[in-house]
């Protein structure tokens, strides 16, 4: 049976011309700064970005658990919306590597306000926690993919510094918002002490995540790097690959948002669908009403079918876009989310009398 994988962007295959890649590629041992590919990766992602430095990883989770562990001190808190990569999808990382606490605000489809920010940073009192760092993710996941407007990016991050607080961007799906809105990436980091962006979701790759900042902080970050055994050694065979996806894959990235804005609003067209947060990149995330069946079992008979989507919830669920699904992959999620949910509401017509 052929599989149409919608469950994640983390599940694409490397391409035959990236797995070619890896053939050419110079390595050497990259504790002893003797990788010329991955030392070539991260001074192209540093300057992507606009930071001063990078190094490379080898998963997003370990970006964002070195940033907070190099930006705070444990009995410190940390403040991040509560539908973020860093609460619910990292083991509880922040209390268990770094020892800190989590100020969760409830924000809008992922995204916050700086007035949010401003009423949970601590006052200075020996009773309380320290507010030392700040957390937004780019896009938001939970969301639905949203994308955080410019300005409110960086509202968010003048408060926290206003207040003496660091500033980290999860921008683990950082280049859908570019390519989407035409921002560079340097430019959505610029009031952000560290960020980080992902090669494993929609660039394709199947390892690897480049986390920047200054020379200091990266001088830190590879001491954690080392510590928490995420240091490798011939790192240049998966460094090419994601030398690969920067050269070849982050163009293309405006296809799987335009393939996830149609399934949006075709998917809202089924009258067993509640609701579709606004699409806005990569990730359709819907609701279910109450007389649909649950969004597991939804998930079960399309799984069936040779469909795969996710249950984020009792009644909702996700779909992604990604270099592995096209145009007819998304019709055919579209049949078989009709067969369960209804056919779609014909648009009514009016004529004047």
């Amino acid at each position: 049976m052929t599989m149409y994988d919608f469950y994640a962007d983390t599940k694409t295959k490397p391409t035959a011309e990236m797995r070619k890649a890896v053939l050419e590629c110079a390595v050497g041992d990259e504790q002893k700064d003797e990788d010329p590919t991955t030392s070539e990766l991260c001074a192209r992602v540093a300057k992507l970005l606009g930071k001063e430095a990078a190094v490379f990883l080898p998963s997003g989770t370990m970006c964002n658990e070195i940033a907070i562990k190099v930006h705070t001190n444990p009995g410190d808190e940390v403040i991040c919306e509560q539908s973020c990569h860093i609460i619910n999808f990292e083991t509880g990382g922040p209390a268990a590597i770094s020892g800190v606490m989590i100020r969760a605000i409830e924000g809008s489809n992922g995204i916050f306000t700086a007035d949010q920010v401003r009423a949970c940073i601590r006052p200075n009192s020996r009773y309380m926690p320290e507010s030392t760092l700040l957390c937004v993710e780019q896009t938001a996941n939970m969301g639905g993919g949203a994308i955080w407007p410019l300005e409110q990016l960086d509202n968010v991050a003048k408060a926290a510094k206003d207040a003496g607080l660091a500033t980290h961007m999860d921008g683990a799906r950082l280049m859908n918002a570019v390519a989407k809105t035409g921002i560079p990436a340097a430019r959505y980091a610029q009031h952000y002490d560290t960020v980080w962006i992902d090669f494993t979701k929609g660039l394709g790759a199947p390892v690897g995540a480049v986390l920047a900042g200054t020379q200091d902080f990266i001088v830190q970050a590879w001491r954690l790097k080392q510590r928490l055994g995420g240091a490798m050694r011939q790192s240049g065979i998966v460094a090419s690959m994601c030398l690969y996806a920067l050269d070849h894959h982050v163009d293309r990235l405006a296809e799987d948002n335009d393939l996830a804005a149609h399934l949006g609003q075709e998917i809202a067209k089924l009258p067993m669908v509640s609701q579709v947060l606004p699409v806005e990149t990569n990730i359709v995330i819907f609701d279910l009403t109450s007389d649909a069946p649950n969004a597991a079992e939804v998930v079960e008979q399309l799984k069936a079918e040779g469909i795969l989507t996710g249950a984020f919830g009792e009644r909702r669920i996700r779909v992604v876009t990604h270099i592995d699904v096209n145009p007819a992959a998304g019709e055919v999620l579209l049949q078989g989310l009709s067969k369960l949910l209804g056919t779609p509401k014909k648009e009514e017509v009016f004529n004047d009398a």
